[in-house]
């Protein structure tokens, strides 16, 4: 590897899935204020909510997601400013 290419905090950080506490080790140069302690040896500490350990794609299994509510909510929500329905006017005279 060529020297002085990379950023100075070319570093090796943990990675932590919040969803399932899966932790892993890379090179990064993510900005970091908080620590883990893996094997011993402390790493900067990068959380995230969703990882090759946890994603549907990568573990075949497929999430469910409660969609029922939301289209519910959203009317809901919306309604007031809902235009009133116009009445039919008759256009004959009689």
């Amino acid at each position: 590897m060529k020297k002085g290419i990379h950023p100075e905090n070319y570093r090796i950080v943990a990675f932590k899935d919040m969803s399932n506490e899966d932790v892993f080790l890379t090179k990064s140069t993510a900005d970091t204020r908080e620590t883990i302690e893996v094997d011993g040896v402390e790493y900067p500490l990068v959380k995230m909510e969703i990882s090759r350990s946890s994603h549907p794609f990568y573990t075949g299994k497929a999430k469910l997601i409660d969609t029922a509510g939301r289209i519910d909510k959203f009317k809901n929500k919306y309604d007031k400013f809902k235009k009133p329905a116009k009445k039919e006017e008759a256009k004959t005279e009689e």
